[in-house]
């Protein structure tokens, strides 16, 4: 086994509240740790500036997701905020696995209930804040949503803290590279 191929290559799925740091710390692994495989997630909702097609998300049309959906090309899907819908397509995933790949989907937690599931044996991390002021702090200093946006989405955070005892396992991100360094060591990968 090489140091590129995770231990039993399983599927691990990172989820947790909104303005966690998901996305921060998915980066700084897909930047640091080349021999973790990402999913590209579909969703409906419009690029923030700076995104690009089919590196950051593969943006779709509302028909174009039911299309997905219907034709049962979609491991996990789900509505976040009450707004925009997000997804994993479910045959890269399984290509990944196939190939001995250590594959990493960063998603919300009706996506990550769909994924447990469908694969009970993936392997499932809970990305906490520090403290719930922190998460409060870093969604309002992200300056990316409205006013509106942002209370939405706190009330949202409320309910999926409550979930952290449905994962078997929680990384506290305290810091972006210790976060990705523990998350890639669950994956049984090395970080030296």
């Amino acid at each position: 086994m090489t140091s590129h191929t995770a231990q039993n290559s399983v599927l691990t799925v990172l989820a947790g509240p909104t303005a966690v740091g998901k996305g921060t710390v998915s980066a700084y692994i897909r930047e640091h740790f080349p021999q973790v495989w990402f999913s590209v997630s579909a969703t409906t909702r419009p690029p923030r500036p700076g995104e690009i097609e089919g590196v950051h998300y593969l943006f779709r049309t509302e028909e174009e997701f039911d299309e997905l959906i219907a034709a049962g090309e979609m491991l996990e899907y789900a509505t976040v905020h009450g707004k925009y819908r997000y997804g994993t397509l479910r045959a890269p995933v399984l290509e990944a696995l196939a190939q001995g790949l250590a594959p990493l989907v960063e998603i919300d937690l009706q996506g990550a209930r769909q994924v447990r599931a469908a694969m009970p044996e993936a392997r499932f991390v809970f990305l906490a804040p520090p403290s719930w002021d922190e998460l409060v702090r870093r969604l309002i200093g992200r300056g990316t949503e409205s006013a509106e946006e942002q209370a939405r989405r706190l009330e949202t955070a409320k309910v999926e803290l409550a979930c952290e005892p449905e994962f078997d396992h929680t990384v506290v991100n305290h810091d972006v590279r210790a976060a990705a360094e523990e998350l890639v060591r669950l994956m049984g990968l090395s970080v030296a």
